[in-house]
């Protein structure tokens, strides 16, 4: 290389040095300062998209963790009142049971008072926690944690949709129970006795009070006991004049005093009617209002009711009014659990006057049949027939007109033939909520298919929330994992860019010297020219 002063190849060279040591010196500065390894796209093109779409995936489930632990706390939310409504039902159910006990001495009203309004606690329970029927909650719960390789992998569900995963009163099937003492209500009976717009047996004449009959036949150790019991207004009111008549509460109140004796219990269905229930056997027919205004009875005139709380065979006739057994006779066999009973009902030729009016043959029926649990007791239609009851289930079996026709027999008709069999008789069994237990006994049961439906919810309630966790434990590793792997692209080594440091300054140092030295190089021309 020719000795020259124009171009300084040596310092050109030591100019270039210093450009790449001091970027060097700078990028390792940069990355020290920074943390990262990758600065700007030129540092690694490839690495930082790499980088940034583990970024966007940790940014997700980051949030997702957020979203899965929102949802876990809704869930323990809902969670907390269904174990509240638990707590509810169990009480119900000591109400119900308390009530079922025909031995009961106390106030089935005060009960049911009490059982009506945890009902509507658990409604209002329902709604807070957004499990009610249609409510917020009742529904499928989709939680957005991420992660997945598409999107619905990327979703926990918690299903709660439907009437089934509702746990109010109305989704659990007990709405319409009721623990107060049941009754079977009056045929045709239109009075509404909870009606407070109206009061009831409202005298005429002032000074007098209406009365209402209620004519019952009731089945007694010496037969049918016909027994009429009075409901009577007031006479005046405390101003004088027309009485402003009673309440239904009232009305409820003096047939009770009256049945007591008995084993019957009045009282007001949920429709506001008259019922009567209890174990004995027996009819009721009501009376026209005496001495009342019109539209003020207890209940409607000549209304009539069996007690349909037992097994019965109701208005056995002999094809019109009993007129009983003058030539022929029928024999009758009764079966139940325990045993047979027969029994020849007929004239004085079969067997001596045990038959010949409904009262003979009460007796007689009611005599045969002691000890076994079914009575009989006149018919609430006009007394034209017999009605059998009784508390567990029995079968009749009747052969009718023995030895000659009849037309005025108890069960088999004008057109039947001498010696005709008319078989069994069906025997219709009790309505649940006739007795004064049936409603509880029915609350029970649904109670109990309730605790069922509303752990089944609880489970999916539960379940939902180990499902959140075990989402959350994921998407927190998946976080750790894409977050080293980031790491492993984008950050800076610190101790490798520390000692690159070191180096990049002792580069530049000796680089700065050699461009000195290139500098002056060409000074050395100058000799020459002396």
């Amino acid at each position: 290389m020719p000795l020259s002063i124009q171009t300084n190849i040596a310092s050109l060279e030591a100019q270039n040095f210093i450009r790449i040591n001091n970027n060097f010196q700078n990028n390792t500065i940069q990355q020290l300062s920074s943390g990262y390894r990758i600065n700007n796209s030129g540092d690694d093109a490839a690495g930082l998209a790499t980088a940034n779409q583990y970024a966007g995936t940790i940014a997700t489930l980051t949030q997702g963790v957020l979203n899965a632990n929102n949802a876990t706390s809704t869930l323990q939310i809902a969670d907390g009142g269904i174990s509240n409504i638990s707590t509810i039902l169990n009480r119900l159910q000591t109400l119900a049971t308390e009530s079922a006990s025909s031995t009961f001495a106390g106030d089935r009203t005060t009960v049911n008072n009490e059982y009506q309004g945890l009902l509507t606690e658990i409604n209002r329970q329902a709604a807070s926690i957004n499990l009610n029927t249609g409510g917020l909650y009742n529904t499928n719960l989709v939680t957005y944690v991420g992660g997945g390789d598409n999107q619905a992998d990327s979703q926990v569900s918690v299903n709660l949709t439907g009437a089934n995963n509702a746990v109010d009163s109305n989704a659990l099937g007990i709405a319409a129970t009721t623990v107060a003492g049941g009754g079977t209500e009056l045929t045709g009976n239109l009075v509404n006795l909870n009606n407070t717009a109206v009061t009831f047996l409202q005298n005429t004449v002032a000074g007098t009070a209406a009365t209402q009959a209620f004519n019952f036949n009731i089945a007694t150790a010496t037969g049918n006991t016909a027994v009429a019991i009075t409901v009577t207004g007031n006479a005046s009111n405390p101003a004088g004049g027309l009485a402003s008549g009673i309440t239904g509460a009232a009305v409820i109140s003096q047939l009770n005093t009256a049945l007591a004796t008995y084993g019957i219990t009045a009282s007001i269905a949920n429709d506001g009617k008259l019922e009567f229930g209890g174990n004995t056997a027996f009819t009721v027919t009501t009376g026209a209002v005496v001495g009342g205004a019109a539209g003020t009875q207890a209940a409607t005139a000549t209304s009539t009711a069996i007690n349909t709380a037992n097994y019965n065979v109701d208005s056995f006739t002999g094809g019109g009014a009993f007129t009983g057994f003058t030539t022929g006779s029928e024999s009758i066999s009764f079966q139940n659990a325990l045993g047979t009973t027969n029994v020849i009902l007929g004239s004085a030729a079969v067997n001596p006057l045990n038959a010949t009016d409904l009262t003979t043959t009460l007796q007689t029926l009611n005599t045969a049949l002691s000890g076994t649990g079914i009575s009989a007791v006149a018919d609430a239609a006009a007394n034209t027939g017999i009605s059998f009851q009784s508390t567990s289930s029995f079968n009749i079996d009747v052969t009718a007109n023995l030895g000659s026709a009849d037309t005025g027999n108890l069960f088999a008709t004008a057109a039947d033939a001498a010696n005709a069999a008319v078989g069994a008789v069906p025997v219709i069994g009790p309505a649940l909520g006739s007795s004064n237990t049936g409603n509880s006994i029915q609350a029970l049961t649904l109670l109990t298919q309730a605790i069922t439906n509303l752990g089944l919810t609880q489970g999916i309630v539960g379940a939902g929330e180990n499902k959140l966790n075990y989402a959350v434990n994921l998407a927190q590793s998946q976080i750790t994992n894409f977050s080293a792997a980031e790491s492993g692209i984008k950050d800076a080594d610190i101790a490798q860019q520390a000692a690159n440091l070191t180096k990049a300054q002792v580069l530049q140092q000796t680089s700065l010297a050699a461009l000195a030295q290139a500098n002056s190089a060409p000074q050395a021309v100058l000799t020459l020219l002396k």
